[in-house]
């Protein structure tokens, strides 16, 4: 990609969200993006994306609750300190995440990409991946068609290898699919 010609991608990849506080010392509740869970813990710094700009703080305490985790962050050690970081985005910097098997991409490689279906023999521009869902059986991705695309339609389509997702090319920044562009 040339710099004139590529969105510059920012260093910074969202891994979660701290949505709420949890109880009067400073504790807050995570929800991760990571998996396991636990592993949005092991980064460090987290950048927490605030109203007011980009923010570095240190973890130095976490536990599993329920579905989340409550997490003190160092130097935040009353209620009204910690309801500021509230509803913020927990971010780390790129480089820190570990290097994946051939094959295996994070999420945010795959937003942006334009997708291609080769349905029938026919190329057919789908649109650009917005984000991806969980959905237990497969994530999913979730495609919107632009001004390049056949039509504006956004369509959900299943991230499965071999079965509807052919090939993935970072460096041409697209997804080829075998995707029937009516669904």
């Amino acid at each position: 990609m040339t710099e004139s010609g590529a969105k510059k991608r920012s260093n910074l990849i969202n891994v979660g969200r701290i949505t709420t506080v949890f109880g009067v010392k400073g504790w807050v509740k995570v929800h991760s993006d990571t998996q396991p869970r636990e592993n949005i813990c092991s980064y460090n710094p987290w950048w927490l994306k605030t109203r007011h700009g980009v923010k570095s703080v240190e973890i130095d305490d976490f536990k599993p609750h329920g579905d989340a985790l409550v997490v003190h962050i160092k130097g935040i050690d009353d209620r009204d300190e910690a309801r500021e970081i509230c509803q913020v985005d927990v971010a780390v910097e790129r480089q820190q995440m570990p290097d994946l098997e051939e094959g295996d991409y994070y999420w945010h490689q795959l937003q942006g990409l334009r997708v291609v279906t080769v349905f029938e023999g026919n190329d057919q521009d789908l649109g650009t991946v917005t984000r991806l869902l969980e959905t237990g059986a497969n994530d999913v991705l979730v495609v919107k068609g632009d001004a390049n695309s056949i039509d504006q339609k956004e369509r959900l389509i299943p991230y499965v290898p071999d079965q509807f997702v052919v090939k993935i090319d970072l460096e041409q920044q697209s997804i080829t699919v075998d995707w029937d562009p009516e669904f």
